[in-house]
């Protein structure tokens, strides 16, 4: 599918298996309707991820900062599982109305995403570790930057 390869972002493949792929590009499509883009994000380090810092660092300084944040983004993740699934359960107890559907059909997405944002975490440190967290310069970034700032002056590519 050509679009699956559009919908994938070649930024930091270093820190990426390639067989999660899929699950990246099901997630992307699935964003559209639920409330899971977090987790997409994470993969793709455009969210809960703090890269002022750590962009400004190199060698074993930068590892361990990564480390770090993205230890405490895995904590993070860890919560909304364990809390959201007790929310989850809860929701079970009150009904949204004229369906009588369980308000737990809402929470789901919560325990679900943090989840997957758990599995993109321990991803990114697992090959972070193996191959740096550090990356030669993205030209995506460039041709992105470049992009946003024609777009909002109303001009079009």
């Amino acid at each position: 599918m050509a679009f699956a390869r559009e919908l994938l972002l070649p930024r930091q493949r270093h820190l990426k298996w390639p067989a999660l792929d899929w699950l990246e590009v099901t997630l992307m499509v699935m964003c559209g309707i639920t409330l899971i883009g977090a987790a997409v994000a994470t993969r793709r380090n455009d969210h809960l991820y703090l890269t002022a810092l750590s962009e400004s660092l190199h060698g074993h300084t930068r590892q361990l900062v990564d480390t770090i944040i993205r230890t405490v983004v895995l904590g993070v993740a860890l919560c909304m599982v364990y809390f959201g699934y007790l929310n989850f359960l809860r929701g079970f107890g009150s009904f949204r109305m004229p369906s009588l559907t369980p308000i737990a059909s809402l929470y789901a997405a919560i325990p679900l995403s943090g989840l997957l944002i758990a599995l993109f975490t321990i991803e990114q440190l697992v090959n972070g570790w193996r191959n740096g967290f550090d990356h030669p310069p993205d030209p995506f970034e460039d041709r992105d930057a470049g992009r946003a700032g024609i777009e909002q002056i109303g001009g079009r590519i």
